[in-house]
């Protein structure tokens, strides 16, 4: 039995981490957190551009791991997609590895959480409320673009769970 892994994408400050150790626990699986905050505490410093395909290339490979752990569902803190759309934001730009592993986005189903909980700043990750709202519009554009569905999750946690398993239930069964 193959485990489906949902993608939960953000801009930042929006809630992912939170929702995905929520749904993990809800379900009975395992998440897999968001590699950019480890390198950036590892690192002591925000990535540079070289850096970004190692990145996402790492998220990939933990949740790959995790995969191997998970029953069921497959609860991902982010994807390459989401990586390489912060190149195009800081480097105007995205390298042929990075949007060759973007491109593989291949998820049972895609979340999207709404900037809609309070912004708070948490040093070298976080920039400002109005990054967040620009990278939010420009994760509903280029989902749009790429012909991705989603689900917008909007509102406190609670109410999120319950969009989810609502979600979680039009997915065709095993």
């Amino acid at each position: 039995m193959s485990v489906r892994r949902i993608a939960v994408l953000g801009a930042e400050s929006s809630g992912k981490s939170t929702l995905c150790q929520a749904l993990a626990q809800r379900y009975g699986t395992v998440w897999v957190p968001e590699y950019l905050r480890e390198f950036v505490d590892t690192h002591g410093r925000v990535p540079f551009e070289a850096d970004q395909f190692g990145i996402a290339r790492m998220q990939r490979e933990r949740e790959d791991a995790a995969a191997l752990q998970a029953r069921d569902f497959l609860f991902c803190d982010t994807t390459p997609l989401m990586t390489a759309l912060y190149s195009r934001v800081y480097w105007g730009r995205v390298d042929a590895q990075l949007e060759a592993l973007a491109r593989s986005h291949d998820y049972a189903l895609t979340l999207v959480t709404a900037p809609d909980t309070p912004w708070i700043p948490d040093g070298l990750m976080r920039e400002s409320e109005e990054m967040r709202q620009r990278v939010f519009a420009l994760v509903e554009a280029e989902l749009d673009a790429r012909g991705i569905r989603f689900v917008l999750l909007e509102s406190d946690l609670p109410h999120r769970l319950r969009q989810v398993e609502a979600a979680l239930k039009v997915l065709a069964p095993f």
